[in-house]
């Protein structure tokens, strides 16, 4: 068959095409791998924005965005989380033939909020970990990783060990990040299961203080140290994650031996 469009590559991976349909497409991309590569990419796009999506709705209504929706005066900054809160929604409702635009817009939506980089730590997970063959960009044996990875956003970049965690690492990659870049290096134990490590140049003013949150099943150890920020990312119990933000920071460039 010709090469499909998106729109029979979306219905393929919701398995939505009659079955002739489906089996000729999924023949096709067995053929194509670059094609198969970027369709399992939207599935993995998609379990994240699910994921993410689940953590919002499942968060309380803030009390003066409550106010807005009944009617009552709200300031422009509240107006604007209003608006950034119904795009968000929109997106998550969005199927996978909307998430190259939601994957454009979501930045400028997080970006120059306080948790901003957080959230984007938890999707930047959401997304990558799923994915089987592609989870990261450079492979662990690769030698010029860190060096790489510091180079572009201008923060050290550590290979941290946490094999006395059980945990090996796997890579990692670039990512957008608002209006800078950031690193995610990616972690796997025996069974399998990955935990991340988010790192980024933070902002004047991002609060430096060593927090725990957790955001729909995922659980989040961020701080801030020596000019980097960390965030250490995993569906994990609170105390695995604390025994690996700990090995992290007791690594972390600056670290007091």
């Amino acid at each position: 068959m010709t090469r499909p469009t998106d729109e029979q590559l979306s219905a393929w991976l919701d398995a939505a095409l009659p079955t002739d349909e489906q089996a000729q497409v999924g023949a096709w991309l067995a053929d194509h791998p670059e094609d198969e590569t970027r369709v399992r990419l939207w599935a993995a796009d998609r379990e994240g924005l699910r994921a993410w999506g689940d953590a919002l709705l499942a968060a309380p209504v803030p009390e003066r965005l409550t106010q807005l929706v009944q009617g009552r005066p709200a300031n422009p900054a509240w107006r604007q989380a209003a608006m950034a809160a119904g795009l968000l929604v929109t997106g998550v409702l969005l199927g996978a033939g909307g998430l190259s635009q939601w994957q454009k817009l979501q930045p400028r939506l997080l970006a120059g909020t306080p948790g901003g980089w957080v959230q984007r730590a938890a999707y930047a997970h959401a997304v990558f970990t799923p994915e089987p063959r592609h989870p990261v960009e450079v492979k662990a044996q690769e030698e010029h990783l860190a060096r790489w990875l510091t180079r572009r956003i201008d923060v050290p970049v550590k290979l941290f060990d946490l094999k006395a965690q059980g945990f090996e690492l796997v890579g990692g990659r670039l990512l957008p990040d608002g209006p800078g870049k950031s690193a995610q290096l990616m972690y796997q134990d025996a069974q399998g299961l990955r935990v991340t490590v988010y790192l980024r140049k933070p902002e004047d003013g991002t609060p430096a203080a060593f927090r725990y949150e957790r955001q729909g099943e995922l659980g989040l150890f961020y701080w801030v140290e020596s000019g980097a920020g960390y965030a250490v990312v995993g569906a994990l119990p609170k105390e695995t994650l604390l025994a690996l933000a700990q090995a992290i920071y007791q690594q972390h460039p600056g670290a007091t031996k």
